[in-house]
């Protein structure tokens, strides 16, 4: 794998390309505006709409990473699928990986979606934690990118697609209970965390888990991802999604959302995961806790969402490259090691 093509250059997508650039890959970004100021890689402006012409842009690559909104990514997925070629994308949105889990079974090249923060390193975590059990009870896996000065009652700011926020927001979530598959509500199962002295609030969102309930039911009794939030947050949004009626609007709730609360530069994506369970016949809990913050990365400060999330899918396409992984079928974030993942040219920043 050697020739890469990045669709959607906004913070993630333009960060991502620039990483694989300088992990030697031969890129080509592509968007509807050209980047801003000099880019290393090669810029195209392609109508995605225009099945032809993508299927003509796809034969000449061989990787394609989607950093687009989730709802374009099934027909590019099968693109890519057709031009037999690996896939790569960073969605949360459950029917979009069940539509490429399909298209998988009969792909030349590997399919792999959810291959940013959550799912995706998340994911990666947890399955480390799991495996340090002879018997797993319970993991829980927590992800937070906030804003580090919040301001008024709704503490946020949105720093990534409000299309994904509001997605996660409102769509059933998948979780393991007791030893059964179950689905919940978003915004639910509210519960307190702690990060460093700091009081957060987590609550329920839509598939961070990607597909840890396929790989883990009849393994571990207790699985289920929540996001975290500064603390009175999941009631100002059950308040505007529900009571107002939002959540019948989702496009207009995303651009009210932004609006009010912009991205910011000084974010942090607070990371916490931890598991129970058995080792050498005591009971024990396993903790993974952090906390990243911008970062200078390829000579430009980045934000700590851009950073983590464009990282992530950067370092798992360095693992495809160097055998680390499969190069056919679906890949579950689950099946990475997080050593090898920590060990690439850009997993490494997770590890600083």
């Amino acid at each position: 794998m050697k020739k890469v093509i990045v669709l959607g250059l906004g913070k993630v997508g333009k960060l991502a390309s620039e990483l694989l650039h300088n992990s030697g890959f031969e890129v080509t970004g592509v968007d509807m505006k050209e980047p801003r100021g000099e880019v290393a890689f090669t810029y195209k402006n392609l109508d995605l709409s225009d099945a032809s012409a993508v299927a003509s842009e796809f034969a000449q690559q061989d990787a394609v990473l989607s950093c687009l909104p989730y709802h374009l990514n099934i027909e590019l997925a099968q693109a890519a699928h057709d031009a037999g070629i690996h896939y790569f994308d960073l969605t949360e949105d459950v029917p979009t990986t069940q539509a490429i889990i399909e298209m998988s079974k009969t792909s030349k090249g590997l399919m792999a979606p959810q291959c940013g923060l959550a799912p995706g390193f998340i994911g990666i975590v947890g399955a480390d934690l799991i495996e340090q059990f002879d018997d797993c009870r319970v993991c829980k896996m927590r992800v937070g990118a906030l804003p580090q000065n919040p301001t008024g009652m709704m503490g946020y700011a949105f720093n990534w697609s409000p299309e994904g926020v509001v997605n996660e927001y409102l769509n059933d979530c998948e979780v393991i209970e007791s030893g059964e598959r179950k689905w919940v509500s978003a915004m639910e199962w509210l519960e307190d965390i702690y990060i460093d002295g700091m009081k957060l609030e987590a609550f329920t969102t839509s598939g961070g888990l990607g597909t840890m309930c396929d790989t883990y039911l009849g393994k571990v009794d207790n699985i289920d991802y929540k996001s975290m939030r500064y603390p009175g947050h999941a009631a100002q949004m059950n308040f505007f999604f529900h009571e107002l009626l939002m959540r019948d609007n989702r496009k207009e709730a995303g651009e009210i959302l932004v609006k009010a609360k912009p991205p910011v530069q000084d974010d942090v994506v607070y990371v916490h995961a931890s598991a129970e369970g058995m080792i050498d016949g005591r009971l024990e809990r396993r903790e993974f806790v952090r906390g990243y913050r911008p970062i200078d990365v390829a000579g430009t400060r980045r934000t700590a969402i851009a950073w983590t999330t464009a990282g992530s899918v950067v370092a798992i396409i360095e693992m495809v490259r160097d055998g680390k992984l499969p190069a056919q079928g679906f890949l579950k974030q689950e099946d990475i090691s997080l050593q090898d993942f920590l060990s690439m040219p850009t997993g490494s920043l997770y590890a600083k």
